[in-house]
């Protein structure tokens, strides 16, 4: 990137760009000038307006055609993203046809929501558009962070620096710049093997009895349930922590260990791993799921059209009630 920092991009031109990649593959003028549909004369003016322009003899003739110098060497990873990225931006600029697509989407959400609204979307994909791509990220909040509105700056930021196409995160109080739609709303039941004694006497006082497993991907023990116990002067004991839900359904499968899980995430895998759920005898919580987007970005017809679907997906797949298991 730092060539076109160094030149007056008025004198540039992306063409010169097109030959230097194309003489770096082919490291001969005349083939260059076959692959361009060039004069072998036009291509060494290209190649001497190149020079000019970054001061480096760049191809130096041999016998058999020219080498590149090892200034060339170092620009041309440069180049090649930076006309990778230009060829993007052209192709991007015809018509988004999901049907014909082979766009490659990157959505981002914590493990336990990814879980639950992957399926249904993919089913949905596999119909629309069957050579499209979907990369999932995992968000996390910040370490330790207990506000909502502060735990999920990180993940904002990369949103708005393009590291994925859209968020998918349990908070609600966006700036105005991003539009967000609710997918679903979700809250917290406990989970535990079927059989657990706790299920015949769910009691609170029984609860914080209890041995606890925390999902936490830094171990932190201390969870937004030791924060509800301690408006009500109780306390428990976490006994183990895990990175992600999914992890945890099979420790909890083979533990006597409970834990608080989202009420559709249960409902959606705890079944395999001889995990139920059961209603919590204190109140967990209730939030709603939304993917988040830039305004700006859904100027981006294939991008507006995954969001579309998302919310489709949210309101067909996700909007009934769940049971509690």
């Amino acid at each position: 990137m730092d060539m076109l920092n160094q030149i007056d991009l008025s004198r540039a031109d992306l063409n010169l760009l097109v030959l230097f990649e194309t003489v770096m593959e082919e490291r001969h003028v005349g083939r260059s000038a076959e692959r361009l549909n060039l004069s072998p004369s036009a291509v060494s003016h290209g190649l001497g307006r190149l020079r000019g322009l970054l001061g480096d003899p760049l191809f130096l003739k041999t016998p058999r055609g020219v080498v590149p110098t090892d200034r060339a060497n170092e620009l041309a990873p440069a180049v090649a993203e930076i006309l990778a990225r230009v060829r993007s931006v052209i192709s991007s600029a015809e018509p988004f046809d999901p049907a014909r697509s082979t766009r490659r989407f990157v959505i981002g959400a914590p493990d336990a929501t990814s879980s639950v609204f992957l399926t249904p979307l993919l089913d949905r994909v596999r119909g629309q558009a069957p050579d499209i791509a979907i990369s999932i990220r995992q968000l996390l909040p910040r370490y330790g962070e207990p506000s909502p509105a502060l735990a999920w700056l990180d993940a904002i930021a990369e949103l708005e620096a393009r590291a994925m196409d859209v968020a998918v995160i349990p908070f609600d109080d966006f700036p105005v710049r991003f539009v967000v739609d609710t997918l679903y709303e979700e809250d917290f039941i406990l989970a535990m093997r079927v059989g657990h004694p706790f299920a015949s006497d769910p009691s609170l006082e029984n609860y914080c009895a209890m041995q606890h497993l925390v999902v936490s991907n830094a171990g932190d023990p201390k969870g937004f349930v030791d924060r509800v116990l301690e408006e009500h002067g109780l306390s428990r004991r976490v006994a183990l922590t895990v990175p992600n839900f999914m992890f945890g359904l099979a420790v909890l499968a083979d533990t006597d260990l409970i834990s608080a899980y989202p009420r559709r995430f249960v409902a959606m895998h705890a079944g395999r791993f001889g995990v139920m759920g059961i209603d919590a005898p204190i109140t967990l919580g209730h939030f709603n799921i939304n993917s988040i987007v830039p305004k700006v970005a859904m100027m981006d017809a294939g991008l507006a059209w995954l969001v579309g679907l998302l919310k489709d997906t949210g309101q067909a797949a996700l909007g009934g009630a769940v049971p509690s298991g």
